[in-house]
């Protein structure tokens, strides 16, 4: 049986990753901070060798825009190496290479340390989550009036669609820079805010607002998009429905 080690394996896309590869028929090792017998920090890497001794696969979805994700990965790649690991896959975002957020180029440089590596690797690159979209908006709704950031759309996609798109991508042969993972369609913030707004049932106004700076730009330009590669199924509409009971 394939033994696969699942880091961030607890967070919202590593335990669908988890569950997949599990009903797969995988052996799954569950690697977090907090998730015994694998409680590893991986910026520390205290303990990494046992969580990958006798591991053919790594799927690597821990990363904390908090940041230490290229340290991290530098501790997974090196472990890995050791222990002879056949196939590294980790899951990026849409847009690393053309939107200059922060995080942005630290998920681009942890690509790159993967790429590099030595090791059979695979990576994918998706659109933001439904979940993170919904996280953003109902901070927005805090105040009276939502702000949104002016020109700039984005394209949603379903966690668990990416979870079994990584899990399938996981069992299989090391394939580099495979095709990217876009939600089903591109909205604006005020189409998605107000889809939110229906669904939960509050009412704001909304405000659009210019901000500046260069990631700002790249976000109104597009480049976190990928209209070409919209394979994504579930809409935003649909996310909502099954988290906000029907209003009667």
């Amino acid at each position: 049986m394939t033994t696969i080690l699942v880091t961030g394996g607890t967070g919202t896309l590593g335990r669908l990753v988890t569950e997949q590869l599990r009903a797969d028929g995988a052996e799954v090792r569950v690697l977090s901070r907090h998730s015994w017998p694998y409680a590893v920090d991986l910026r520390e890497g205290t303990g990494l060798a046992a969580a990958v001794a006798g591991v053919d696969t790594v799927v690597h979805c821990a990363s904390s825009p908090r940041g230490g994700d290229e340290q991290a990965a530098r501790h997974l790649i090196e472990a890995a190496r050791r222990a002879g690991v056949r196939h590294l896959a980790y899951i990026s975002i849409v847009g690393v290479d053309r939107v200059p957020l922060g995080y942005y180029r630290t998920k681009l440089g942890v690509e790159r340390l993967i790429e590099e590596s030595g090791l059979g690797w695979t990576v994918l690159r998706a659109t933001q989550f439904h979940d993170l979209v919904l996280q953003l908006l109902q901070g927005s709704a805090k105040l009276p009036v939502m702000l949104l950031p002016a020109g700039v759309a984005d394209q949603p996609i379903e966690a668990a669609e990416v979870a079994a798109r990584l899990a399938e991508l996981a069992t299989g042969a090391p394939a580099g820079r495979v095709p990217d993972m876009g939600g089903p369609e591109v909205r604006t913030f005020p189409e998605l805010a107000r889809a939110y707004l229906r669904a939960s049932g509050r009412r704001r106004s909304l405000l659009n607002v210019r901000l500046a700076g260069k990631a700002y730009h790249g976000f109104r330009a597009g480049g976190h998009l990928t209209p070409e590669r919209a394979v994504g199924k579930v809409t935003f509409e649909q996310f909502l429905a099954g988290r906000f009971p029907a209003r009667g």
